[in-house]
């Protein structure tokens, strides 16, 4: 049985069962955040650090959510700005094994198994090749099938610049597959 954002909240709001809340918040959007998480950040344990700071911040923070949004729509611009710090942090170390640029080509010299997994593989190189705010939207909008409202809450945008960004993320991203696939 899938809990309700109201009863997660109002779990979260009474110090007697705040612990259950956190675990039923945790249950209720793990997964969803994970995978947002690991698109922005690509290594997996490095994806999974983040997703636990993400939590802690919620719970150390929850005394500010508004509930004048979605409940997941707090949490994913929380994980967003999380994700955001890790790349930033990221790329002020020099290339490394833990660098998604450095991670990406080598993902890509092992894998040439197949048509598809070659275009999976160029698809992530392209989206991590886009700058940040086009990343962003895109993948929240591709994957995560987000309605431009919702991505315009978490990143704090205009519909319009969202929309934008995402025209421009796409193009970029079709040239960059064009380009760099060999039948």
């Amino acid at each position: 049985m899938k809990i309700k954002d109201a009863e997660i909240i109002s779990l979260m709001q009474n110090p007697r069962t705040q612990e259950k809340g956190v675990r039923a918040l945790m249950d209720a959007y793990q997964s969803r955040l994970y995978w947002h998480i690991r698109r922005i950040i690509v290594d997996g344990d490095l994806a999974q650090d983040t997703l636990q700071e993400t939590f802690i911040k919620a719970y150390q923070n929850f005394h500010q959510f508004k509930n004048d949004s979605q409940l997941y729509t707090w949490l994913y611009r929380i994980a967003t700005n999380e994700a955001l710090q890790q790349v930033n942090k990221m790329k002020k170390m020099q290339k490394t094994d833990e660098d998604p640029e450095y991670y990406m080509q080598n993902l890509v010299a092992d894998n040439t198994d197949g048509d598809a997994e070659e275009i999976q593989l160029l698809l992530q190189n392209a989206i991590q090749s886009l700058p940040e705010k086009q990343k962003l939207v895109f993948m929240m909008r591709y994957y995560d099938d987000l309605p431009y409202e919702e991505i315009s809450k978490i990143v704090d945008m205009s519909v319009g610049t969202l929309k934008t960004n995402y025209h421009y993320a796409k193009q970029k991203i079709e040239e960059f597959i064009k380009e760099n696939y060999e039948r």
